[in-house]
């Protein structure tokens, strides 16, 4: 079937619209989601700060529209706010996703924003305090979380709130919405869970119930005064193509944007990758050129092709726009070209025209 329609808003072939890197896998926390958690590295492996700021001069080269420091916990290294001068001295624009511990509320967050932090990535994966905390793994995530919000806008520091959907969570969707709309973030996005291991395929909704909670979100987003977005949740922009919103899926994340596509991962050792979920390695910060990486290796190329895919995200008419999360295809069944799982649409079978 004819594919789709919607021409990404930028060439995504040329160069990534974000770039994310592990910082350090170090954490304090035990979150069940997390890839960090279950593949610990010595740290003596990890860049180091030359290293590290040479990474920096790649990213600049590269030319996102935003370079995203997370871990593990970036605060672990003792050499982050050197690391984040560097970046704003050379344009960079940084966005931080420390992980909320004791030692991220004794730090200094008007001196983040002075380091060139344009943006501070918080997590609420519950309503409440006790589901929160289950899933954090810490007790008192919650409360310390709530400080580092009131920490954040007493600087004057942007913050976006981060919400992973689980089945844990499911049932206290509902009540998220009006939680962070008194929170008064620039931005909430919602991350559609990619399994890390075998065991917590489990723990994933079912595709029916993420097509209710996108739908939800997209009501939500009409009066929403934060920008609203999903992550690995690349269908919620057919739903919003089917609502008549063009502009909102594109509001963060341009269309076609997914693994590999418009996004680099770059490792706390150092290996590109085209996200968190997918370890196919395409190169080495240390040693190769990461603009030349993502344009020309064969697994960027390949993901970027939206004729690659298969099953019915291969014959979709919303492949260009959406084309699926190639990470839960990966994790779920070893292919990163086979449909989204947690997909419940079932392509049209004549060729549908929008917009």
């Amino acid at each position: 079937m004819k594919a789709l329609i919607e021409k990404p808003i930028k060439d995504l072939s040329k160069r990534p619209h974000l770039i994310i890197w592990e910082a350090t896998r170090a954490c304090a926390l035990d979150c069940r989601h997390c890839r960090a958690r279950l593949e610990r590295t010595d740290p003596s492996l990890e860049l180091d700060t030359l290293e590290a700021e040479h990474l920096i001069e790649e990213v600049r080269r590269a030319a996102p529209d935003i370079f995203i420091i997370t871990g593990g916990d970036p605060m672990l290294r003792e050499d982050i706010f050197p690391l984040l001068h560097r970046a704003r001295w050379a344009g960079v624009p940084v966005a931080l996703n420390p992980s909320v511990t004791p030692q991220l509320l004794k730090t200094d967050f008007r001196a983040l924003a002075q380091a060139g932090v344009r943006r501070l990535s918080l997590s609420l994966d519950g309503a409440t305090p006790e589901s929160h905390d289950s899933f954090r793994g810490v007790p008192g995530s919650w409360h310390r979380t709530v400080t580092a919000i009131s920490m954040a806008h007493e600087a004057k520091l942007p913050i976006q709130i981060n919400t992973i959907l689980t089945r844990r969570n499911l049932e206290e969707f509902d009540r998220l919405p009006g939680l962070i709309e008194s929170i008064r973030p620039a931005a909430w996005t919602i991350f559609l869970l990619v399994p890390v291991k075998r065991g917590q395929i489990d723990d994933m909704p079912t595709a029916a119930e993420v097509e209710t909670v996108f739908q939800r979100l997209y009501e939500v987003s009409q009066s929403a005064r934060y920008k609203l977005s999903t992550t690995e949740g690349m269908h919620y922009r057919r739903i919003a193509w089917q609502r008549g919103k063009r502009s909102e899926s594109a509001r963060t994340l341009p269309p076609g944007t997914g693994d590999g596509r418009g996004i680099v991962f770059i490792t706390s050792t150092g290996e590109i990758c085209p996200s968190a979920f997918m370890r196919e390695i395409a190169g080495d910060i240390r040693t190769d050129n990461l603009l030349e990486v993502y344009r020309e290796h064969p697994v960027f190329r390949h993901l970027r092709n939206p004729n690659a895919l298969r099953g019915k995200c291969g014959w979709c008419q919303y492949r260009i726009a959406c084309g699926g999360s190639r990470s839960r295809a990966y994790a779920a069944t070893g292919d990163p070209f086979e449909s989204d799982p947690l997909c419940a649409y079932e392509p049209v079978t004549e060729i549908e025209l929008v917009g």
